[in-house]
């Protein structure tokens, strides 16, 4: 990938033909066909974008970097809360939350994540507590051996982030501004595909010839040999080359859950009957045609909903773990009369477990059971896309393969930057490619052109709006520029 200004001279790589010429041969119909008309148009865009486009993506990388790293450091930094000694046997689950309850009195009891291993500890995670974010609950950590309180902490979403993790998601999410922050995220996560795409084009198109003449593996390999502004021309862009497959993936699935683009993707996958299926917690209740569990924290109002009679949470637990619902799971009590026990598996490593069951309260009967290998296609690769894109899907070889990407995009954004300035000559930022070269195109192209933005600017439109403003601008400042040109040219120049 590249983002350096590849304009005329000497030592850019490019080919002259490739830059339109005053007096240059038209194609029947006024344009220049095929790529030798548009090469010119993409590798400015692909500047510009590159440029300005550059810091959020090094902002997004720096903390995406953080973030690979806080899931191992947090089970380091709360040890003491997370594990305990293995005892003989655990408590009933009903005895440890009257332990938390006697420990922490306040809010009400959203959820119970009981020890999902030997040595973990249980988690009882209460709403509603004062001093504790609206979004966040309060989790209070249970010895299941011993009913003894280990400490309570705040977390975050479904994956069970403690303080550490979550501030670093939010530092990563939306840099601490709330919604207005994650404009940065999104736009990032939209011209990351543009500029990594662009950039592997830019890149096979330069070394085709030469490749022709080596080996093949010397399309990603850098050259050695070659010094200055081609040695850091070939490194950056055999970088660029392996890290285009994870940088377009890691573009994708942070579109999924951003502001704009992912309730376009939500909506999308509603209309194709791709929706992630909910269990129903009305007794007796069927299927939920629709809703999301991803990236969401189920709460309730706490307590039994008021129920007349209740069997128990440790009579809901086993007859979930009778519908093969192992562990980790996590119970959310009814939130209301006529409303379930919901029992939903948490596990987002591989194999994922994502089965989620509804028990009433007053049989402890299940009367509804979502399985995740009946989860519609499109609703799978979703989940799974969230989950290696937040490092837990595959644990710490996935949160290695993060941080390795998230280095090799700084990389990428330093060395681009140092392009340009070498460009100019070491001494001040390159020149950008002339513009004026979308009037080489066939009309047909700027056609089919301008119909892609508008589908950008409508799906993803933090791509596309300003791809359509710099189109507009670049024109605009193009005629200008003529303008000035002809007011200065002598009378009968």
């Amino acid at each position: 990938m590249s983002v350096e200004p590849v304009a005329a001279g000497p030592d850019d790589g490019t080919r002259s033909s490739d830059t339109p010429k005053a007096g240059a041969p038209l194609a029947p119909g006024g344009g220049r066909p095929g790529w030798p008309a548009l090469r010119p148009l993409a590798l400015r865009l692909h500047f510009y974008a590159g440029v300005l486009v550059a810091p959020f993506l090094l902002v997004a990388a720096v903390t995406g970097l953080l973030y690979a790293g806080s899931v191992q450091a947090e089970k380091i930094v709360y040890d003491h809360e997370l594990r305990v000694p293995v005892g003989r046997s655990e408590l009933p689950l009903s005895q440890q939350i009257a332990a938390a309850r006697k420990a922490h009195p306040e809010g009400d009891i959203s959820a119970v994540r009981p020890s999902p291993e030997a040595g973990a500890t249980t988690r009882v995670l209460l709403s509603g507590v004062k001093g504790v974010d609206s979004e966040h609950k309060l989790a209070v950590f249970v010895d299941p051996y011993t009913g003894k309180v280990r400490g309570a902490l705040e977390q975050y979403g479904t994956s069970g982030a403690l303080p550490l993790r979550t501030w670093i998601d939010g530092l990563h999410r939306n840099l601490h501004l709330g919604d207005t922050g994650r404009l940065y995220s999104e736009l990032a996560a939209s011209w990351l595909w543009v500029i990594t795409g662009g950039g592997l084009v830019l890149w096979m198109a330069r070394r085709r010839q030469g490749a022709a003449k080596r080996k093949v593996r010397a399309i990603a390999l850098p050259d050695r040999a070659a010094t200055g502004r081609r040695r850091a021309m070939s490194f950056h862009g055999s970088v660029g080359v392996w890290a285009a497959l994870g940088l377009f993936f890691l573009s994708a699935t942070g579109l999924t859950w951003s502001t704009y683009a992912g309730a376009n993707v939500t909506d999308l996958r509603a209309a194709l009957g791709q929706a992630t299926p909910a269990v129903s917690s009305a007794v007796g209740g069927e299927h939920a045609g629709h809703g999301s569990m991803e990236g969401m924290d189920m709460g309730g109002s706490g307590g039994h909903g008021g129920a007349s009679a209740d069997v128990g949470i440790d009579a809901v637990l086993k007859a979930a773990r009778a519908k093969g619902l192992d562990n980790p799971v996590e119970i959310v009590p009814p939130t209301g009369p006529g409303a379930a026990y919901t029992v939903s598996q948490i596990q987002r490593s591989w194999p994922e477990k994502q089965d989620a069951a509804a028990v009433d309260p007053a049989t402890g009967r299940v009367t509804d059971v979502v399985r995740f290998a009946d989860h519609p296609p499109l609703a799978k690769l979703s989940r799974w896309g969230i989950d290696a894109h937040m490092g837990s899907l595959f644990g710490l070889p996935n949160q290695i393969a993060l941080a390795a990407l998230a280095l090799a995009l700084i990389f990428l954004i330093v060395w681009g930057y140092r392009m340009w300035w070498q460009r100019g000559r070491a001494g001040a930022f390159g020149r950008p490619i002339p513009r004026g070269a979308w009037r080489q195109a066939p009309p047909y192209v700027l056609a089919l052109l301008v119909v892609v933005i508008g589908l950008l600017g409508s799906c993803l439109p933090l791509l596309g709006i300003p791809l359509a403003a710099f189109l507009v601008i670049d024109i605009a400042l193009g005629r200008l520029a003529e303008w000035r040109e002809k007011r200065a040219r002598p009378v009968g120049g």
